[in-house]
This record gives C-alpha cells, sequence and structure tokens, in this order.
C-alpha cells in the first residue's frame, strides 16, 4: 500500500525554513550557532564560574579551576583565542568555550560568577557594561586585574545601585601561581563571599593546609591590599639588589658565590620566592660564552605603576612608609641611565685609600644577612601600617591575620617570615605595630649590630643602599621619644605663624597647655596666625 501525504499544510513550514536558510546566508554558521546554543542551553547550565580574558593568567586560572573540578566558561574578545584555548590547553577538560557575552552568561549557574581578567582601566569599564544587559539582581562580576582601589570603590558603588555584587580581588604568583595556586586578597561586596568562597580557596595556594586566600573587606579593599603587597613586593626587590650590590662592589663576590650565599639565606630567616630566584639567576650563564647572564642585562628598571600608586597613597594619608617609596625612586634612577653615565665621569666618590678592605668574607655575609632580615622586617612593619591607617580612612574592617596568611603561599612575596607575622596577628588583630611584638623586637635587636655595620661599610665604599639605610633611619626615627620636629614647627611659626604647642610639661603663663601658640619672633610681626591643619 502506497501513501501519498499532502504538503499543502507545510507551506507555512516551508516558509520559516527559507528564512532560516536565508539568515545563513547572511551570517556564518560561526556567528549564528554560539546564539542557538546560548538559548537551548538557558536551562541546562553548567558552568560554575566564567572567565574573561584568556592571556596567559586567564589561560592558567581556567585550567587550576577545572583541575579542581569546577565547570568554567572561557571567553575572549578575540574568539579565535577561545577555540585555540579549547583544542588544546583545555582539550578534555571540564571547560566550555563561549563565542560571546550572551553564550558565556547563558552557560552559568545561578547566581552567575564572572571573573574579568584584562588591562586595567577602560578595558574593565567596557567588559562590565557589555555584561549588565545580560545579568540580573545577584549576580556576581569579579575584577581580578591589577586595577586601582578608587577604580574599585567606584564600580562598587556603581553595581550595587543595580544590584550586581562586585569583587575587586588581588590576584598574585604569576604564571606558575595561577595555574597551581596564587595567593587570592577578594573584597567588595560581602554578600558575595558565600558564592565563590569554596572555588577561590579549592584554587588558591596552601600554606600548613591553610587556603592563602580569605575575605579581606568591602569595596576596593582587595585591590587595595594587593597595592600595598606589590609595594612591600618592590622593597625586598630593591633590599635584595642591594644586598648583590654589595656583595658584588665591595665584597668583590663573583656570581657563582653570590648564588652560593643566596642558597645558603634561602634555608635560614631568609627562605622566601625572591630569594630562591635570585639564587637561580646568579647560577645561570650565557649558553654561548659561559658568563653570567645577570651581568649583561641593561641595568635600568621597569614598573607598571603599583609601587608608585602605594608611595602616593602613603603620602595621602601621612604614613611614612619610607622603604616603598625609596625602592621606587631607586627604579627611577635606574631609568636614567645616559645622565648617569655621564656623570660616572664627572662625579667622584671615597678613594680606595680610604676603603678598609674585606678581610672576613663571612663576617660580611652574617652581617649583609641580619641587614637584610631587619631592614625586610620594617618594611613590612611600614606596609601594615599603611593598611591600619588605610581601614580607619576608608572604613573597612580588615582582616589582618588573614593578609599575612594569604601572603605566605603563592604570592611572589611568599616566605617563612610570614608565618612570623600571621602568628603575631593572630595572637593580637589589633597590633598597633609588628615591631610592638617580642618576636619582632628581638630580631631587630639582634640584627641592629650587623645592619649598621653593613650600611658604614656602604658608605665607606660609597655603594648606594637607599633602601637599607632608609629602613634604618625609619627605626631609630621610630624609637626616638623626642625628634627635632620641634625647630621644625617653630620655623614654620616664624615664616609663616603657623603656631605651635607647648611640649608636656613646659607649660607657664606663656606657653599654656592645649592651645596654639603663635610667637613675635623678631618684633617685628603681627599677632594674627595663620589657620592649622594637616595636609
Amino acid at each position: 500500500m502506497s501513501i501519498e501525504l499532502d504538503w499543502s499544510f507545510s507551506r507555512p513550514f516551508r516558509s520559516i525554513f527559507r528564512l532560516f536558510f536565508a539568515v545563513f546566508t547572511i551570517f556564518s554558521f560561526k556567528r549564528i550557532i554560539p546564539i542557538f546554543i546560548a538559548i537551548l542551553s538557558t536551562n541546562s547550565s553548567s558552568g560554575d564560574i566564567g572567565l574573561i580574558g584568556l592571556a596567559v593568567m586567564g589561560q592558567n586560572l581556567i585550567l587550576n579551576a577545572a583541575d579542581h573540578g569546577f565547570t568554567v566558561v572561557a571567553y575572549n574578545r578575540t574568539v579565535s583565542k577561545v577555540d585555540d584555548f579549547l583544542a588544546n590547553e583545555a582539550k578534555g577538560k571540564s571547560i566550555i568555550g563561549a563565542h560571546s557575552i550572551e553564550e558565556l552568561v547563558a552557560n552559568l549557574k545561578r547566581p552567575r560568577r564572572i571573573v574579568i581578567l584584562v588591562k586595567a582601566g577602560k578595558p574593565v569599564d567596557a567588559f562590565i557594561e557589555q555584561l549588565l544587559p545580560h545579568l540580573e539582581k545577584g549576580d556576581i562580576i569579579i575584577d581580578g586585574g591589577n586595577s586601582h582601589y578608587p577604580d574599585t570603590n567606584r564600580r562598587y558603588e556603581e553595581l550595587k545601585d543595580k544590584g550586581i555584587l562586585f569583587v575587586g580581588s588581588g590576584v598574585s604568583g604569576g604564571e606558575e601561581g595561577a595555574r597551581h595556586g596564587p595567593s587570592l586578597m577578594p573584597g567588595g561586596h560581602p554578600d558575595a563571599w558565600p558564592h565563590i568562597k569554596e572555588i577561590f580557596q579549592s584554587i588558591s595556594a596552601k600554606s600548613d593546609g591553610e587556603p592563602c586566600c580569605d575575605w579581606v573587606g568591602d569595596a576596593g579593599a582587595g585591590h587595595y591590599v594587593k597595592m600595598v603587597h606589590n609595594g612591600i613586593e618592590y622593597g625586598d626587590m630593591q633590599l635584595i639588589c642591594e644586598a648583590y650590590d654589595l656583595m658584588k662592589r665591595v665584597g668583590k663576590f663573583s656570581s657563582k658565590e653570590i648564588g652560593d650565599v643566596f642558597a645558603k639565606w634561602n634555608k635560614g630567616v631568609l627562605d622566601s620566592f625572591l630569594i630562591e630566584i635570585t639564587r637561580d639567576i646568579m647560577y645561570f650563564d650565557d649558553p654561548t660564552d659561559g658568563k653570567p647572564l645577570v651581568e649583561k642585562i641593561l641595568d635600568t628598571a621597569g614598573q607598571k605603576g603599583t609601587g608608585k600608586w602605594t608611595a602616593i597613597n602613603a603620602l595621602d594619608l601621612g604614613m611614612p612608609v619610607t622603604l616603598i617609596g625609596e625602592a621606587v625612586f631607586s627604579r627611577c634612577l635606574s631609568a636614567l641611565k645616559s645622565e648617569r653615565e655621564r656623570a660616572s665621569k664627572v662625579l667622584t666618590g671615597p678613594s680606595e685609600d680610604e676603603q678598609s678592605p674585606i678581610t672576613d668574607k663571612q663576617k660580611f655575609v652574617d652581617d649583609l644577612e641580619q641587614a637584610l632580615y631587619a631592614s625586610k622586617i620594617i618594611s613590612y612593619a611600614q606596609g601594615f601600617m599603611l593598611i591600619r591607617e588605610a581601614a580607619k580612612e576608608y572604613g573597612w574592617k580588615l582582616n589582618n591575620p588573614a593578609i599575612a596568611l594569604m601572603w605566605r603561599g603563592g604570592c611572589i612575596i611568599r616566605s617563612v617570615f610570614l608565618g612570623e607575622i600571621t602568628s603575631a596577628y593572630r595572637e593580637n588583630p589589633d597590633l598597633e605595630n609588628l615591631l610592638f611584638h617580642p618576636f619582632f623586637q628581638d630580631a631587630v635587636v639582634k640584627a641592629q649590630k650587623g645592619w649598621r655595620s653593613t650600611i658604614g661599610k656602604a658608605v665607606e665604599y660609597g655603594v648606594p643602599v637607599p633602601a637599607f639605610s632608609t629602613a634604618l633611619s625609619f627605626y631609630d626615627g621610630y624609637r626616638s621619644a623626642q625628634l627635632p620636629a620641634n625647630l621644625l614647627q617653630a620655623q614654620r611659626d616664624y615664616f609663616g605663624a603657623h603656631t605651635f604647642q607647648v611640649l608636656p610639661g613646659q607649660e607657664n603663663d606663656f606657653l599654656k597647655k592645649g592651645e596654639w601658640i603663635h610667637v613675635n619672633w623678631t618684633g617685628r610681626g603681627g599677632n594674627i596666625s595663620a589657620s592649622t591643619y594637616d595636609a
């Protein structure tokens, strides 16, 4: 039996099919198919977290998250990078490629969690604008780049008004950290933390079994702490460079000998990632002639601004974060290469007959180790002073023990030393200054002789040690009950009628307690004083 079908009823469907194929003649399969996939997947979203930006850090964080059992949706503005990533590094892993913002969002579970890992500044704002039409209240946007914290504060407020939970998270550790466990410093809308905690703490580095990630505080607190981390990183690197320079120019050590010193230091109190990589650098030779590669590198240092941000913020808050400031200025000085070369030909320093030779190399190295350790303590003490003041200024309740723990592993400044800072803040979360804790007091006292001897030797030989010197100057200033600012204030009152207050115990009928006093120092001035304030 044969059956004949009447196709007349299907004319409307034929029209739909014609329209469908017409669309395909206008748009390529590559553009139209993801939209259909996004529509079909709206009710079956499987992505735990999305990530925008497939540069080195982005790719490695995605692979890290996939290794920990999370499904990641990956998107990049240049969509060919998505396909390349899926075909190579991400092949066979729980990673979904998205070719549009719509597809990215559609593939995510609610509340949607999306990490933006692109260049700081306008690109972050641009991606936020692209995301907003596709998000709903309660969704979470996470900026994992090196954004300046004022930008994070602004984005936090703007998105809070739209019902979007914004997080600014510091990410440290470089390529290796991103792949195997970075230090993560999230801050922002507190309602976001319960939804990202498991993912963040799973993929972060671990120190003694504890994740190097915890909630930092509100608004831009996460990026602020990352900024200070980077400033301390500047200081650590400058201190190590000064130690290297002293061994080379004063001790006349070879690169191999310097490498041996760093190798030994990495087994003691200075055990850290930066000491470790410095050891490796000193051992690395140019394969063409076997000479130390480090000695062939142009002595001009670059910087991307985070150290400068820290120094500027320290000035704004009136905090004497001198070591980070000197580290930034040292990079600026290094950039004046041609000018320094000209100066070297006309400006002289100490002559050789004024320099006492190093007869005991081991004592020289031991003193240098103490100088480096003590200066490092000062740098971290200053960094936490700045964090403490920022908490007051911006109304943040910061988690100091957690901050120290976050820096113990995964990040560039990770070190054994940070374990002591974690312990100190766990013992007393409101610790005013690390130098008030017995461990650090004892360490600095023991290091003092070698510290001063090292700086003296540098001065004798004319070798610049701005970071070592400013650390010791800060220490000596901080432990001084009286500073010469009394004269400075008298000078200000003399030329500008800026007034002063009397030293406690020196009050009389002329110098009254609690009053701002102006003196007619010359007999020719008036009695009108300027208003008193601190900028």
